[in-house]
């Protein structure tokens, strides 16, 4: 038998070996990983387009932490029924901005593009940002419309992720935009800062 057979063989050995190890339950069951927040933070922010999108308001509102904030254009709003006050008269006047031809109000749909993520313990900060776009075009087609940047910050409460403050920034208001800073690097300053207190 070749060299090169004696060693697939004993390659083969000491894998099938180590598999027979046993392996601590925490490796399989309990542990959380980066990629297993991750994953259920963008699905809280999924969850959050849809619901707006949507009007499904009782969805929007439990995406946040019972005493959670809400801030945009219209100003700063805490707690999960104000916010609901907040995002619905804002939803009933969006009408007057985007349209269609006929004057209805225009379907809106929501979108995050990039998004970084920063988790700490059982909080975490993202920055992502986010387009807007409607039937608002000519003949009623597609217009992209707004977009700007979610300075983000959550709290993980009986073991499920909530938003506990949303910052809605747009680009085009003044007052209202990101910058010039890399906004990454701020939510990693407020990381920090927070991991150093723990």
């Amino acid at each position: 038998m070749s060299i090169w057979k004696n060693g697939l063989l004993a390659l083969a050995a000491t894998g099938m070996a180590a598999a027979a190890l046993p392996v601590p339950a925490t490796a399989h069951e309990g542990a959380r990983s980066y990629a297993d927040d991750r994953a259920e933070i963008e699905d809280l922010m999924a969850r959050y387009l849809f619901a707006i999108d949507y009007f499904d308001w009782d969805a929007y509102v439990a995406t946040f932490a019972p005493d959670g904030e809400l801030e945009f254009a219209a100003g700063v709003t805490r707690g999960r029924e104000a916010i609901r006050v907040a995002v619905t008269n804002f939803s009933q006047g969006i009408g007057r901005f985007y349209h269609t031809e006929d004057g209805e109000a225009a379907t809106l749909r929501h979108v995050t593009l990039q998004s970084v993520v920063r988790v700490e313990g059982d909080r975490a900060w993202a920055r992502t940002i986010w387009v807007e776009m409607a039937n608002h075009g000519p003949g009623d087609t597609m217009k992209m419309g707004t977009f700007g940047l979610y300075e983000d910050e959550f709290v993980r409460l009986d073991g499920h992720w909530l938003i506990q403050r949303r910052n809605v920034l747009n680009e085009f208001i003044p007052g209202r935009n990101s910058g010039p800073e890399n906004p990454v690097a701020e939510m990693d300053a407020l990381a920090e800062s927070a991991a150093s207190g723990l």
